[in-house]
């Protein structure tokens, strides 16, 4: 660039020449005179712009103040010349930060650059808006981005740029970014040929599925089929292998990307995802000699062993990880050393047993000497995520003993979990409080108020320890230099419990007394107002040495600080009343037992370690605290524009919807088909149409036949059932002349507790033209159940298209037919009784064309929904009737009787079921009532 500018290649030079700053400092000021008067004067063509604000970039850079050249840089941008406009946006990204006014003087230039079809112009604006990303600039131009990344006609560098621009447009204003509304269309990159662009939208998904877990689920899918693809097929160019490793990176995110989400309850997905995790495990199982291909490969292992543990804590592939990450902890390179105890940490935070990792305590403990800090702090956190009752002892006392030679940057963090476990796994009282006074001995400045408050709640909460406090803490305090913390426990104990020790030799009043008193005067002024209360307590109890007490008020009265005169005039004046005024002992009472509560301990440590990165799926400590935020994490919260909205507004929102509960906020009326939400998922709407209704009413009387179609798709499915179980094969077909990409099926269940719904394998993502593929569907009928599930299916074809149909499932459908004679019918019948297991209802229906009952289309419906019509047994011959039996996986088998009782004179017909669950009656009915209704209607 400068050799094409010679007076740019000058001004360099002479920069360069300068021996001293004064020589430089003169130059630069004659340029920057001299590009003032220029600029001033006017008329300048774009090449002298260019070097001129080339110059004006260059002395920036030196670090020097510029002033000029801000709205000649915006000129430049809307230049059609390549040189020109790089300068241009290179001034603008240096020389304008955020918040500057001149932005919106470049913001329609940006537009235009990004609405050109020049590839190297979208680069430009993209690089632009990353850089600066400003609120404004990410209101005006993030739909405009999301556009470049999803225009089928992009090139893929600029698609990769796209994603990246708004992943920082995201991180910067997470509110501007409608990340639920382009969920399923972002999602859909991820099928990208070029594994560049699905690298760059997958870090992008990752940041925007953290705050939007259910909008962004249908990534799972996508995540588990790109790395069987990966990994088990080793589909990818030879570009993207990395040392022999295909595309590590790309694994490390989709492996992090899976452990946002709850384990999948889809058999298929979960057997895909344990071949992959084998697979990956058996590959890095022996090392390599070459440094780069290891590091490949440790890191996308660490990886799928984190979520290995995720998915379930106790499969044989966690026992496999455990025997590899022992290899790793005593590895000669630091960063696999690291990895290793960072992810045995995981471990030990989700392991039902610690047995495994007890094996290795001595090396754990070994790396907390560790040349390596980083090292040292993850051991630290591995033991205190192991320990126990069992080793807590021999942990504790390895932590206190390090901690007098710890790194000053670990001791605070130190301190909090040596407490923590101090008190979590106490086996004694006794060893709690010598424990955590050697602690606040041995920290020091370290030791934060919660830890003294804490140890005061449990000794006076605890009888039998307080006579134990007192004298361990008295002994405590003989020491020649005592931290102030420990004067303070030591004020408070003595204060409440001294008189409890006055009686024993080496402990009497005065000489508790002259202990303390000589570490007042090194003691701040909050600490000496806490001693005065101390020895008001004593003048109560201790009267042989209340004039010295007396004597200290006194003196006290006339200091300077007004919390300290205050205290001591008032404790003067209570000192100096009768003995036998009941006053002083009202005022000196023994402190009551607090009331029971929380640690603090834990909060503050878990504000000290607050996340800064990618947001962790486990916390540091013991299974039960990472169920309990698990618990709290997947409470049901109101739909919000990020994580940073949900935090602070959920409360509020909740207790407004609590006073709305019951209340029907949807406007619509009775629809028992409708969508329903479970938990905080909201179901897909269904596509609505007449073709459609009818397509689905006939399918559910029969077991094959088109489900759906339009232009571009059609659905049919072919079914059968036995027992609790059935099988669908879903037929889908491509009626275009161009093939449906990113083509992705997911199955919404309502309630996954009474029906599962499962593909035989994750289906393909690119649909030929003008040809079918059939799917296979697994159902399980495991209770009565009441909503049809939904399948979705999202493909691309120029635009990004989604269509949400009913699948023709019901409770029905797993009924067998029972023949019965006609006393063993009415027998049952009258066993089972009436409501709530008998459930009915009386509708109009309409005469066939003849006036006659429609008694072949009642049969129909009534055979169609799997209930076996018994002949000769109602003595009306126009009645219908018919039994059979609803096999489910966990309620076993279900009864259901029914009896249609048409009247051609009144046009009305009245049908009755009788089952042995109310809830089978009253679906049976509806189900069977509805496909009644419609022939009527």
């Amino acid at each position: 660039m400068a050799a094409n500018m010679r007076g740019l290649t000058q001004f360099i030079a002479d920069i360069r020449g300068a021996r001293v700053r004064e020589l430089e400092e003169k130059r630069i000021n004659k340029e920057m005179a001299n590009i003032r008067k220029k600029f001033k004067d006017g008329n300048l063509d774009g090449y002298q712009k260019k070097k001129y604000v080339a110059k004006i970039i260059f002395t920036y850079i030196l670090g020097y103040k510029v002033d000029v050249g801000h709205m000649e840089a915006v000129n430049l941008i809307s230049s059609s010349k390549y040189s020109e406009k790089q300068i241009g946006y290179l001034a603008v990204t240096l020389l304008m930060h955020e918040n500057s006014d001149f932005l919106r003087l470049v913001v329609n230039s940006i537009r235009k650059d990004l609405d050109e079809n020049n590839e190297v112009s979208n680069c430009l604006a993209l690089h632009a808006i990353a850089n600066v990303g400003s609120s404004e600039m990410a209101e005006a131009l993030s739909e405009d981005v999301h556009r470049l990344l999803i225009s089928p006609t992009s090139q893929t560098f600029v698609k990769k740029k796209a994603a990246l621009t708004l992943l920082r447009l995201y991180r910067k204003h997470p509110t501007v970014i409608p990340a639920a509304e382009w969920a399923l269309r972002l999602v859909s990159i991820m099928d990208d040929q070029d594994l560049g662009v699905v690298i760059c939208v997958t870090s992008l998904i990752m940041a925007l599925a953290q705050d939007h877990l259910d909008a962004y689920a249908v990534c799972y899918t996508k995540a588990v089929d790109r790395l069987h693809r990966l990994v088990i097929e080793g589909e990818y160019s030879a570009t993207y292998a990395y040392y022999k490793v295909p595309s590590p990176w790309l694994q490390v995110k989709l492996l992090r990307l899976l452990q946002y989400y709850p384990p999948s309850e889809d058999a298929t997905l979960r057997s895909v995802l344990h071949e992959v995790l084998q697979t990956i495990m058996n590959n890095s199982a022996e090392p390599s000699r070459n440094v780069q291909h290891n590091n490949a490969q440790h890191a996308v292992l660490f990886e799928a062993i984190s979520l290995a543990i995720h998915l379930d804590a106790s499969s044989p592939l966690v026992g496999t990880s455990a025997v590899l990450l022992a290899r790793f902890i005593s590895s000669k390179e630091t960063n696999v050393r690291y990895l290793g105890l960072d992810t045995m940490a995981h471990l030990a935070a989700r392991a039902d047993s610690l047995e495994p990792l007890k094996k290795h305590q001595g090396t754990i403990i070994l790396s907390l000497r560790d040349k390596d800090i980083s090292v040292r702090r993850r051991a630290l956190d591995l033991l205190y995520s192991m320990c126990d009752t069992d080793n807590s002892e021999l942990i504790v006392g390895e932590l206190l003993r390090y901690l007098k030679v710890a790194d000053y940057a670990l001791r605070e963090e130190m301190v909090l979990k040596i407490a923590i476990l101090t008190e979590k796994y106490a086996n004694s009282y006794k060893w709690y409080v010598d424990t955590i006074l050697q602690l606040i001995s041995a920290a020091g400045d370290h030791v934060g108020d919660e830890v003294w408050y804490r140890v005061v709640q449990i000794v006076t909460n605890t009888e039998d320890l307080q006579e134990y406090a007192a004298k361990v803490v008295f002994e405590h305090l003989k020491s020649p230099s005592t931290h102030e913390s420990l004067v303070k426990v030591g004020g408070y104990i003595l204060g409440e419990y001294g008189h409890l020790i006055a009686n024993d030799t080496g402990y009497s009043p005065l000489e508790q007394f002259q202990l303390l008193h000589s570490k007042s005067q090194f003691c701040v002024a909050s600490t000496r107002s806490l001693l005065l209360s101390t020895y008001i307590k004593w003048v109560n109890v201790f009267p042989e040495i209340k004039p010295q007490l007396i004597n200290i008020f006194e003196r006290y009265r006339h200091v300077l600080d007004a919390e300290l005169q205050q205290r001591a005039c008032e404790f003067y004046s209570l000192a100096s009343r009768p003995d036998d005024d009941e006053v002083l002992q009202n005022v000196c009472e023994e402190m009551p037992p607090f009331p029971p509560r929380v640690s603090a301990l834990i909060g503050r440590l878990n504000r000290k370690l607050g996340d800064t990165e990618d947001k962790r799926t486990w916390i540091h400590g013991g299974k039960e605290m990472n169920l309990e935020r698990h618990a709290n994490s997947r409470k049901p919260t109101l739909g919000s524009a990020n994580g940073a909205a949900a935090a602070t507004g959920t409360a509020d929102a909740q207790d407004v919807m609590g006073s709305l509960a019951g209340l029907n906020l949807s406007g619509s009326g009775d629809q028992p088909d409708s969508p329903r939400v479970d938990g905080s998922v909201v179901a897909p709407r269904v596509a609505v149409g007449p073709s459609v209704e009818k397509w689905f009413n006939k399918l559910t009387c029969s077991a094959e036949g088109v489900l759906y179609e339009d232009v571009q798709i059609q659905i049919g499915i072919k079914s059968r059932y036995q027992g609790h179980l059935g099988q669908l094969a879903i037929y889908l077909g491509n009626k275009i002349s161009a093939p449906l990409t990113s083509f992705t099926s997911t199955i919404h269940v309502n309630d996954s507790e009474a029906l599962s719904a499962t593909f035989a394998k994750i289906p393909p993502n690119t649909l030929a033209p003008r040809t079918q593929s059939q799917q296979l569907l697994h159902v399980e009928c495991k209770k009565a159940f009441s909503s049809f599930p939904i399948l979705t299916v999202s493909f691309l074809a120029g635009a990004h298209q989604s269509v949400s149909i009913r699948l023709p499932i019901s409770v029905t459908k797993f009924i067998e037919g029972v023949k019965l004679g006609q006393a063993d019918f009415f027998e049952r019948w009258k066993v089972i009784g009436g409501p709530p297991r008998e459930a009915q209802a009386v509708f109009p229906i309409v005469l066939d064309g003849t006036g006659q009952l429609d008694l072949v289309r009642y049969r129909q419906v009534v055979s169609g929904n799997h209930l076996e019509i018994l002949e000769d047994v109602d003595p009306n011959p126009s009645n219908l009737v018919a039994a059979g039996v609803l096999h489910t996986s966990v309620d076993g088998k279900v009864g259901c009787l029914l009896r249609l009782e048409p009247n051609r004179e009144a046009k009305l017909c009245r049908l009755t079921v009788r089952s042995t669950s109310e809830d089978v009656a009253a679906e049976v009915l509806r189900l069977i009532e509805k496909l009644l209704r419609l022939d009527s209607s």
